[in-house]
């Protein structure tokens, strides 16, 4: 009997470890379904100007804003390695010179094609003139795996790392992006021109992940765990209750 006892006790720290492995994937998923809530909240709220959003950038983002000024379309930074509907491409960070500040606003204008993800002709898609631009805002992402700037290529970037970006530039930047959604006269530059505007970039999508999914796994594999130690300890009572009818049986 005693030999199995570092067995059940393996079997019920695995249990144990699993069980708390599905609460921590649930725990997870309540905050996932947390902030998707407050994303969602946010993204409903009417759209504002970029100057009635909360300075402190985390509770701005995912606000909805409405921009009105001009592409500085010289200084526009392309962030490669972007794909959409699986195929290759960039998108276009382009400052937004706003009236009555020297303050520009960083607009990701969408995506577009490019079959080695950094190479487009950029003179292709410009929007020039003054633009009403509707999005919702972004914080900058400046951690990440290497540098963010590309050899060779200076206004490339692998990701929105505002110190390169604002170093390259002859006026502030705003501590926060926007991704634009929709541009006022987007369908009608489409229908007259063609597709010659960038692919206007969606929220991401507010799913739950698959939290849920792996807590079950977890909760079935602590389950395993103890069915196989009351097997284990069943098949072992049934052999002690045997053994001395055996060995009774052997005396006669």
């Amino acid at each position: 009997m005693r030999r199995y006892l570092f067995f059940y006790a393996l079997a019920g720290l695995m249990a144990l470890a699993c069980i708390r492995l599905g609460f921590w994937q649930l725990g997870r998923l309540s905050e996932r379904r947390q902030s998707n809530a407050l994303v969602e909240a946010r993204l409903h709220q009417p759209a504002v100007s970029f100057a009635e959003l909360p300075g402190d950038t985390a509770q701005a983002r995912y606000r909805r804003v409405t921009l009105e000024g001009t592409y500085d379309l010289d200084y526009e930074f392309l962030l490669i390695g972007r794909s959409h509907n699986g195929s290759p491409g960039v998108y276009f960070v382009t400052p937004l010179r706003l009236a009555g500040t020297d303050t520009a606003v960083l607009v990701n204008r969408g995506w577009v094609y490019a079959p080695d993800a950094m190479t487009v002709d950029q003179s292709r898609w410009r929007e020039p003139g003054p633009v009403r631009v509707t999005g919702f805002v972004q914080t900058f992402h400046p951690d990440g795996p290497g540098s963010s700037s590309v050899p060779d290529r200076p206004r490339s970037m692998r990701r929105t790392d505002p110190a390169p970006m604002a170093a390259s530039l002859p006026y502030p930047i705003a501590g926060a992006y926007v991704v634009a959604t929709a541009q006022a006269g987007d369908s009608a530059v489409r229908a007259a021109r063609g597709d010659v505007l960038p692919v206007r970039l969606d929220p991401p999508p507010l799913d739950e992940g698959s939290h849920l999914s792996y807590a079950f796994q977890w909760f079935s594999f602590a389950a395993i765990a103890i069915a196989g130690a009351a097997v284990v300890y069943r098949n072992n009572r049934a052999q002690s209750r045997a053994a001395p009818r055996r060995e009774v049986a052997s005396a006669r």
